[in-house]
This record gives C-alpha cells, sequence and structure tokens, in this order.
C-alpha cells in the first residue's frame, strides 16, 4: 500500500519516481525493446553496431556511477532528477530532427551522462527514503512495478502510435518514408514525455532535509564502504541479474526471427512482457518484506536458470505455446531480480546518509554489463543467424544465473552472520 504519512512518504512523491524512474531510460533502451527490427532499418544498422552504441553508454555510465554517487549524498534528488529528464528529452529531440547512424554515437554517450551522473543514484537513495527502515522491500517493488506499468503504458501508445503511421497497418509491402515517420513520431512523443516528467519530479518530490555538512562523503567513508564483503557481493548480483534483464532487448528479434512473427507482432509481444514486469515486481515487493529480499532473489535467479537453459537447448523451438510458457518463465525471473536488488543494500546495513555513495560504487560494478554485453550479443546474432544466434545468447543468459545463484548463496551467508560495517570510521 503506498504511504502518506508525510510529506516524503506521500503517493504523490513515489508516483512521480515511478514516472521519472522508467521514463528517462525509454530512449536508450525501452524503444530499443520493443522496435528493434524496425530501429536497425530505421538507421541502417546492424546488431553488433547497436551493442558498439550500448557500449559507449555503458563507459560513460560507469564515469557518472563514479561521480553520480557523492553526488546523490550533497544535492537534493528532486534537482538532480529533474536536470536529467530535460537533458535526456533534449536528446531524444535531436534523434527526432536528426535521425542519422552517425547521430547516435553521439546520443549513447550523451545519455549516458545524463541517465547515470544526475539521475540514477538520487533515484535510488530518494526510493530508499520513501521506504524507511521496515519497508525497503515494498518501496523498490512498488517502484519496479510502477516502472514496468509506466513502460507498459509508453510501449502501448508508442505501439499505436507506430501502427497508425506503419506500412504494416495500412497494407504496403515496402519498408519506406512511412515506417521512417512512424518510428519518429514515436521518438517525439516519448521525448516530450520525458519532459513532462523532469515538472513533475521538480513539483512532488521534496528537497531532502537530511543533507548536512557531517554527512558529506570522505575518500575514507568510500575506502570503508569498499571493504565491506556485501557491496562486492551485490555487485555482482546485480551484474547476473542485469545481464538477464537486458535479454529483453531481445525479445522482439527473438520473435520475429525465431517463432516468425510480424514486427508489429513481435512488438506487441514485447508489450505484454512489459505489463508482466508490473505485476511481478509487487508481488515480489511483497514477499520480500514477508519474507527477506536475499531469498526472494535467489529464488529468482533458480526461476530464471530453468527458463534460460531450455531457451538455451532449443528443445521448444517448433512450440511456440511451449516456447511463451518457458520465456514467461524467464521473465518472472528476471523481473523478480529487477525489482529488489537494491532492496539488498538495507540487508548489507549501509547507513542511509551513505545510500549515494554505496549505489555508485555497486553500479561501477553491477552495470558493467551496458559495456560487453551488447557488441558480445550482436557478434553471437550476427554470426549465428536465426534460431541458432538466439540460443547462444540463452547460453550466456545460463551461465551468469548460475554465477547469480551462487553470489545471492553467499549474500545470505555473510548477513546471517551479522556483520556490519561504519563507514565513518
Amino acid at each position: 500500500m503506498l504511504r502518506s504519512k508525510s510529506p516524503a512518504r506521500s503517493s504523490s512523491t513515489i508516483i512521480a519516481l515511478i514516472i521519472a524512474g522508467e521514463s528517462i531510460f525509454f530512449l536508450p533502451f525501452v524503444l530499443v525493446r520493443i522496435f528493434r527490427p524496425t530501429l536497425l532499418i530505421v538507421f541502417d544498422i546492424t546488431n553488433t553496431e547497436l551493442g558498439t552504441y550500448f557500449s559507449i553508454y555503458g563507459i560513460f555510465a560507469m564515469f557518472s556511477y563514479f561521480f553520480g554517487g557523492p553526488l546523490a549524498d550533497k544535492f537534493p534528488s528532486r534537482k538532480l532528477m529533474s536536470f536529467a529528464l530535460w537533458l535526456t528529452s533534449l536528446g531524444g529531440m535531436l534523434m527526432y530532427f536528426v535521425p542519422l547512424k552517425g547521430s547516435m554515437m553521439f546520443l549513447y554517450a550523451f545519455w549516458g551522462v545524463t541517465t547515470i551522473l544526475l539521475f540514477w543514484a538520487a533515484l535510488i537513495r530518494a526510493t530508499r527514503e520513501w521506504g524507511g527502515a521496515d519497508s525497503q522491500g515494498s518501496a523498490f517493488g512498488w517502484l519496479e512495478a510502477g516502472r514496468g506499468t509506466t513502460a507498459a503504458l509508453l510501449g502501448t501508445m508508442a505501439l499505436i502510435i507506430f501502427s497508425d503511421f506503419s506500412p504494416e497497418s495500412t497494407s504496403q509491402a515496402n519498408h519506406s518514408a512511412d515506417r521512417i515517420s512512424a518510428f519518429l513520431n514515436v521518438v517525439l512523443f516519448t521525448s516530450i514525455f520525458i519532459m513532462i516528467s523532469g515538472a513533475l519530479v521538480w513539483r512532488f518530490v521534496p528537497d531532502n532535509k537530511q543533507y548536512r555538512p557531517a554527512d558529506r562523503v570522505r575518500a575514507s567513508q568510500v575506502i570503508s564502504l569498499m571493504k565491506y564483503p556485501s557491496i562486492w557481493l551485490l555487485s555482482v548480483i546485480i551484474i547476473c541479474a542485469y545481464v538477464g534483464y537486458k535479454m529483453s532487448d531481445y525479445l522482439s528479434l527473438y520473435a520475429n526471427e525465431v517463432l516468425g512473427y510480424s514486427e508489429l507482432n513481435s512488438a506487441a509481444l514485447t508489450t505484454g512482457a512489459i505489463w508482466m514486469r508490473a505485476f511481478v515486481a509487487i508481488l515480489a515487493g511483497y514477499l520480500a518484506d514477508k519474507i527477506n529480499a536475499s531469498k526472494i532473489i535467489f529464488i529468482s535467479f533458480a526461476l530464471t536458470l530453468l527458463g534460460a537453459g531450455m531457451l538455451a537447448l532449443g528443445l521448444l523451438d517448433h512450440t511456440a505455446v511451449l516456447v511463451l510458457i518457458n520465456l514467461a518463465l524467464v521473465l518472472v525471473g528476471v523481473y523478480g531480480l529487477r525489482s529488489l536488488y537494491f532492496a539488498l543494500i538495507q540487508e548489507a546495513r549501509i547507513p542511509i546518509f551513505y545510500t549515494g555513495t554505496a549505489v555508485g560504487i555497486i553500479s561501477i560494478l553491477g552495470f558493467t554489463p551496458d559495456i560487453f554485453l551488447g557488441p558480445w550479443l550482436g557478434y553471437l546474432l550476427d554470426n549465428n543467424p536465426g534460431a541458432e544466434g538466439h540460443h547462444k545468447v540463452y547460453a550466456v543468459m545460463t551461465l551468469f544465473a548460475v554465477l547469480g545463484l551462487v553470489a545471492s548463496f553467499l549474500f545470505i551467508s555473510h548477513t546471517k552472520k551479522g556483520i556490519s560495517t561504519n563507514p565513518t570510521n
């Protein structure tokens, strides 16, 4: 249940965080997830080239995580997040007015800064503060569920805009200017929405009052945090969970190339999967508060491992219904992981004042898949056409699910010992 006991815990605050938390990533990630086959054609690029753009994003994001974490502990989340959203929206406007292959490299570098340096750690800190000491699972569950719902709503509206303009809806056989127009109208709509979400954050997220000079992060505190084993275990958990989540970027391509779906139906399938994300996140958040987040993380890795392993073997490729059921199993695991990995910060006993810095340290390692995963999987798909390439992609996912299962087990064992850390030492 959404809380409304104080301005910091109000429903309007978490709703603004939810909308902002997903809309800012729609242009660099969700748009590709839903319309990947179309985007490749519109910009005349390969999977490998698109993977390279993701790597550029990841490289700039790594630097941004390093500086963005302490930044979130020094300045109010409201201001950092609002400016991040407005700058990201401007990038979308450039994509709309200059739809050139060469502009994509610049845009992904730019978005690597705007979505991370000013936004990411500030979002996690604001959410942790909203949840308080006793509702971290619910706070991050609601955040992820809301982000999933926002992505689904945006995806549905984008799909409607695309279908109204696309050659498929008008029975035109060729992929011409109509398709480019359809896609760019989706980009324009998304950019405007992101700009509005920045205004919502500015209006409804209060300035945090816990920023005091004594709480500013010192180098010794960063070093102390880095010595804490749970920080590194959590980083590995996020790497493995994020690899699983990034696989959803290839769902529409899988549906198109393996299941034989049309581009429009592939996009519709992906949008349906995004709707599923919201329900899984709510359930995961509820269970995390009733049990604990680390145990739900462990179970989610087990589900991901089972489903990805079946897809990697390709045993169900010729039975579409079974493939879809298996994909649903994978998505339940992946979305469960996505919902809760930052809720583990509370179990790791990181003081609230150092949330931003901890998120920065964890994210530098945890989100490295943004650098290496895109080119790797793009290479596998481009050099192994059809179902074979997708089997290899899910084999990669299976390996990381095994690693994540081990890391989550070690995290549970470590936190059971009651070991804590004090970064002020």
